[in-house]
């Protein structure tokens, strides 16, 4: 049995306390340096993110990439395919557990988005209190960000339809979400990303952002969640989510994000997310997902 030593992530603490965390590849399945929310690294996120904690609170956390080309590419989709239904419950549970560890840090927490952000990658990231990207090159293609999963006929499973509301406008994150669209780094919606800096300067930004927000952590400490659809955005989030209704795809995909933004205005974070991961499990059983699963894997 792997000791739990061995699940813990690269950690940096610099001389006014501030905890970097490093997001790595799984070593025994490195996928050419893509880092990649299997279970393997939601189980190292959660050991390490509790001996920080266990090292006593921190000034602050970056979460931050190893890799040059994502910062985290979203789930294992062929991982996740191959559980039961209990088994995905079990991992989107874990994940939850793992996820609110950083969300419940008493002191600032930023990631450091350095390239794509999908699925659960974005997600993870929106439960910090800022995300600051790195600016694309003008000889660079852009990276993406965003929540794909109804691309593929499936809905977010980490709090995405709850998360994306709160940062940008939210008819545009109730439709991207319904869709499957994500956005190029360059295009993001406004909120999504605090500040943008080039590539060498993202560490020092993410360091600074914390030394400038020492008390940015209070809100979300208060609500025992990240930013999210609550009691203070809610009525914008219902309003967004009428005016979209008649634009939002006929699939089931869409109506599990619209029911899962509903359940969030009237019963707020923790129903919503148990909504999600239900349908999420559904949903991956429809006739729909499984086309567009088995083509993904086909093209992999």
């Amino acid at each position: 049995m792997m000791s739990d030593h061995a699940f813990l992530l690269p950690t940096e603490r610099t001389d006014d306390g501030i905890v970097v965390v490093r997001l790595v590849p799984n070593p025994t399945h490195p996928r050419g340096g893509v880092v990649v929310l299997d279970r393997w690294l939601i189980d190292a996120i959660d050991h390490t993110l509790a001996e920080v904690t266990h090292q006593g609170t921190p000034t602050g956390v970056v979460l931050a990439s190893d890799s040059e080309r994502v910062f985290v590419a979203g789930a294992d989709l062929a991982e996740i395919d191959g559980l039961s239904d209990n088994e995905l419950q079990t991992y989107l549970s874990c994940g939850s557990v793992a996820y609110q560890r950083l969300a419940a840090f008493a002191c600032p927490t930023v990631a450091a988005v350095n390239g794509a952000a999908l699925g659960g990658g974005l997600e993870i990231a929106l439960h910090c209190d800022a995300l600051i990207a790195s600016a694309i090159p003008p000889d660079k293609k852009p990276w993406r960000a965003g929540l794909p999963e109804a691309g593929l006929g499936l809905c977010p499973g980490w709090g995405g339809t709850q998360l994306l509301p709160a940062r940008i406008d939210p008819s545009i994150a109730i439709q991207s979400t319904a869709t499957g669209q994500t956005f190029k780094a360059n295009e993001v919606p406004d909120g999504l990303f605090d500040q943008v800096v080039p590539a060498s300067e993202l560490r020092a930004a993410a360091l600074a952002w914390i030394r400038a927000h020492p008390d940015a952590e209070a809100d979300r400490i208060s609500q025992r969640h990240p930013r999210a659809i609550d009691s203070r955005n809610g009525a914008e989030v219902a309003a967004a989510l009428e005016a979209t209704r008649a634009d939002l795809p006929d699939s089931l995909s869409a109506t599990a994000v619209r029911d899962a933004v509903a359940a969030g205005v009237v019963e707020g974070w923790h129903a919503a997310l148990k909504i999600e991961q239900q349908n999420l499990i559904d949903l991956r059983h429809t006739e729909t997902a499984r086309a567009r699963l088995d083509a993904f894997f086909a093209k992999a």
